[in-house]
């Protein structure tokens, strides 16, 4: 959802050979889409992001705002860094403010620990069983990848995991640069509203799977861009909504016309 906790190296752009394997094939094809990239934090973990956000922001005097979510998630550090400085008064530049939120992460980590979300593992496999090859996409770097999600790595393909710190949101880069693919071939799964909104720029597929975080935005922000399908849960994403956002990327109606649409 974030940024990531340390420099992350640049972008090596080696395009993967987009390959589907048959032996996880269950049911037919689909018909347009053509990878499956699906956010870390949020989606396929539990959201510990904007708890902390909420917390480092008002408990310096601050306001959580849906425009500091707007603002903050799925931004570069620099950039995150600078909002939380800016809206907490603390006159601190940007990399001294991620510092003192990465420091108070670990503690709030104790507390609530990083886990994997109900459901996630099942809604790996089935996306691969629909033939989509799979990759896994967030701002921290590979090792909050291995360290949480290794053991089902293998549903995972090649390069398995990218760190979008250093190109937010990252959907063009994921699809054009490691896949080899145009953006309308892919289909995003992620948390934050931003990354709904580049997703309707670039045609591209998008299931918006919101945080139930009580006092976070991003459910209406979501609706706010547009964003046709929004679940509750990642259970929720099952064969027929994936199957449904395959012909609507086929058809080109993936998005609702004006500011609406709702929870499945």
């Amino acid at each position: 959802m974030l940024f990531d906790q340390r420099p992350s190296s640049a972008l090596s752009i080696t395009p993967q050979p987009v390959r589907r394997d048959r032996t996880h094939v269950l049911s037919k094809e689909l018909s347009r889409l053509s990878l499956a990239a699906v956010n870390i934090d949020g989606v396929l973990l539990n959201d510990t992001f904007s708890p902390m956000i909420h917390r480092f922001v008002t408990s310096r005097g601050g306001l959580y705002t849906a425009e500091l979510e707007r603002r903050v998630f799925s931004q570069t550090r620099l950039v995150a860094g600078r909002v939380l400085a800016e809206v907490t008064g603390s006159g601190a530049s940007p990399s001294a403010t991620i510092d003192s939120y990465l420091r108070e992460r670990e503690e709030f980590l104790k507390e609530h620990p990083v886990r994997m979300r109900d459901g996630a593992e099942e809604l790996l496999e089935r996306l691969r069983a629909l033939g989509l090859p799979v990759i896994c996409y967030g701002g921290l770097d590979i090792t909050h990848f291995e360290r949480h999600l290794g053991r089902v790595a293998e549903l995972f393909d090649k390069p398995r995991y990218v760190c979008t710190n250093d190109f937010r949101p990252g959907l063009r880069e994921i699809a054009e640069d490691i896949f080899g693919l145009a953006p309308e071939r892919a289909l995003f799964i992620d948390d934050v509203a931003r990354v709904g909104e580049e997703a309707r720029r670039l045609g591209t597929a998008f299931i918006g799977a919101p945080s139930d975080f009580p006092q976070g935005f991003q459910p209406e922000l979501m609706r706010e861009v547009g964003v046709r399908h929004v679940v509750t849960s990642v259970a929720s994403i099952d064969e027929e909504l994936i199957r449904r956002v395959d012909a609507e990327a086929a058809a080109g109606t993936l998005w609702e016309p004006a500011p609406g649409g709702g929870a499945r």
